[in-house]
């Protein structure tokens, strides 16, 4: 349960610190499920699945803690989006860019991690979902409602349960280093 709980703490620490933190802690978590479970309890089955599950969940879980935050504890202003158009990052991707101008003034330009997937047409009216810690840009939204998109929680949850499950199952079957050497000598025999 702790490997799948350090991946889900290190994605809300990407969030906030920074993008290869989420990445660290989830490449670190991977390697633990692959050692305890591999390594350790001699599972290799429930291993491979634990460890792909794992890196499965540490790209979910950012995105989904992100919205469901911002969403459910965010604080609800209205705003204008003013201008819509495509950025073209280094690696030559097209990524939407909203920019927006909420009630305070405040203009924002908002992507994809916000999303802003194109979506918005100039001179709509949105909602924005801020963080009450300052830490993160806004959520957009068409409407204000803080209803969560279930696709995402149930790939979520469905990861996280997949590598606790994974991890369970290799803990309660799990092999001792003499049963591991016995199982050797019953295949190879007995040395001369």
């Amino acid at each position: 349960m702790l490997i799948p709980l350090a991946t889900l703490v290190g994605a809300v620490l990407g969030l906030y610190l920074s993008t290869w933190v989420a990445v660290v802690f989830a490449m670190c978590a991977a390697a633990m499920a692959a050692i305890v479970a591999g390594g350790l309890w001699h599972r290799a089955g429930a291993a491979v699945v634990a460890t792909a599950a794992t890196m499965a969940l540490g790209l979910f879980v950012g995105p989904t803690a992100q919205q469901t935050y911002l969403k459910q504890f965010g604080q609800r202003a209205d705003a204008l989006v003013v201008d819509t158009a495509q950025h073209v990052n280094s690696k030559g991707t097209e990524l939407d860019v909203c920019r927006v101008v909420d009630t305070s003034g405040a203009v924002r330009d908002l992507g994809n991690t916000e999303n802003c997937y194109g979506q918005f047409k100039p001179e709509q009216h949105v909602f924005l979902f801020k963080d009450p810690l300052g830490g993160l840009k806004p959520w957009i939204e068409a409407t204000d409602d803080r209803g969560l998109d279930a696709l995402d929680l149930s790939a979520t949850g469905g990861l996280f349960i997949l590598t606790a499950g994974a991890l369970f199952y290799a803990g309660m079957r799990r092999r001792s280093d003499r049963e591991m050497d016995a199982k050797k000598l019953r295949r190879r025999g007995s040395p001369r």
